[in-house]
């Protein structure tokens, strides 16, 4: 089970790309895997046979082995196929009661699955996935002839296989919950993904003794900024986009709120990566502007959109879903004018953005409309001081109040 995420710790197999048996090449398309952030297709690595260990549906944790290829260990000298592992040598029969005893003769030891043996003494050769299908099924794999690698009983020969009259019964239903007061009640499961985020996010707010601070921001030049870009640039920088190119400039002065907090150590990162929350279906995505204090208003502009077409099209990358060092949520679009973000962990800070509107200000003793915008910046306290966190709020406000900063 590969790691496909910085936060992922277990997966799970959503459907195999591949069949057991076949041949595949570096680059091919083998499975499709649920993580904590996204379903992800992972890529064989190396040339070689698949043999399929862990079946669709199974959730294992991350290192443990969901398949092998030959040409890593797994491969039989003389076919060049996946090889069969060994058998265990079957335990000894019982000694045979005296012929004075008329004792009928005891029933052989039970056999493992992976020992099964057809009439003529010959080993079933079957895939880790199809003894469990097979099983299942209540199916006896020495009545099947296999369609794999050196009649190998694959999956299509269980799937197309019909199950025994002694097949084990299914396990009766949960009862279905009783209506209340609250009337019919529908239970839903959650997705692998939610699963995760809400552990994560219990955790966060477990964990991190944190805090918030707030500020409204005078969007006017930004506003009539981006009016200009209009008339001009291809791709128009979103307000969202100067957020983000303003917090990348700001963490540059401020490394502790481009930090970590880890046993007791700051960990103070190089590279400046801004994670940007993305709505994706019944989940909340951030993938990563990588080095957004290195690129332009415009090279931000065209990452963010990238990647959120990516999220919601389920086809971002795990690259680009890792590595961020501070994260930037926005809920302006929604009419939200003010709210607090939950810490994603490990990082120092979450910036919170609410929308822009116009309210009346005091400009030269007379009132007059402005574009205000407020913001609210969480804080782990154990690595950003209150002093810090809003000197670097306060830089955050310059640029955005002077967004020609932004473009030197």
């Amino acid at each position: 089970m590969p790691r496909l995420s910085d936060s992922m710790e277990e997966g799970t197999i959503i459907k195999w790309l591949k069949g057991d048996g076949d041949a595949v090449a570096r680059g091919d398309e083998l499975v499709e895997i649920e993580t904590d952030k996204a379903t992800m297709t992972y890529e064989a690595d190396a040339d070689g046979v698949l043999q399929i260990v862990a079946g669709e549906g199974d959730t294992l944790p991350v290192g443990e082995v969901i398949a092998r290829l030959n040409g890593r260990g797994e491969v039989s000298g003389d076919s060049g196929q996946a090889s069969e592992p060994e058998p265990e040598p079957e335990p000894e029969p019982e000694p045979e009661p005296p012929p004075a005893q008329e004792a009928p003769p005891s029933a052989p030891p039970p056999q493992r699955d992976g020992d099964q043996q057809r009439d003529g003494g010959e080993r079933i050769k079957a895939s880790p996935i199809a003894r469990r299908m097979a099983k299942e099924k209540g199916l006896d794999l020495s009545s099947l002839q296999g369609t794999g690698p050196g009649g190998r009983i694959v999956k299509a020969d269980i799937e197309g296989a019909k199950p025994e009259v002694a097949a084990a019964p299914v396990p009766a239903a949960a009862p279905e919950p009783q209506p209340t007061g609250k009337g019919e009640t529908e239970l839903v499961d959650l997705t692998r993904t939610q699963a995760l985020i809400a552990r994560r996010m219990a955790e966060s707010k477990a964990t991190v003794p944190d805090f918030t601070l707030q500020m409204d921001i005078d969007m006017d030049a930004a506003v009539a900024m981006r009016a200009q870009l209009r008339a001009v640039a291809d791709v128009v920088p979103s307000f969202n986009d100067m957020v983000v190119k303003a917090c990348a400039l700001a963490l540059r002065e401020f490394p502790r709120a481009n930090g970590s907090y880890k046993d007791g150590r700051f960990e103070l990162h190089a590279r400046i990566n801004v994670g940007v929350a993305v709505a994706a279906q019944d989940a909340l995505i951030v993938p990563t502007i990588f080095d957004a204090d290195r690129k332009s208003l415009g090279e931000i502009a065209r990452a963010a959109r990238e990647l959120a077409e990516k999220v919601r099209e389920g086809t971002v990358t795990p690259p680009e879903l890792s590595g961020g060092t501070f994260t930037v949520s926005n809920l302006g679009m929604y009419g939200i004018t003010n709210f607090t973000a939950v810490i994603n962990p490990p990082q120092a800070a979450i910036l919170a953005v609410g929308a822009i509107e116009q309210r009346p200000v005091v400009r030269d003793g007379a009132f007059v409309a402005g574009h205000r915008m407020a913001v609210t910046l969480a804080c782990d306290h154990r690595i950003l001081y209150g002093a810090d966190a809003a000197q670097f709020l306060a830089r955050v406000r310059d640029l955005l109040e002077n967004p020609a900063a932004m473009a030197l």
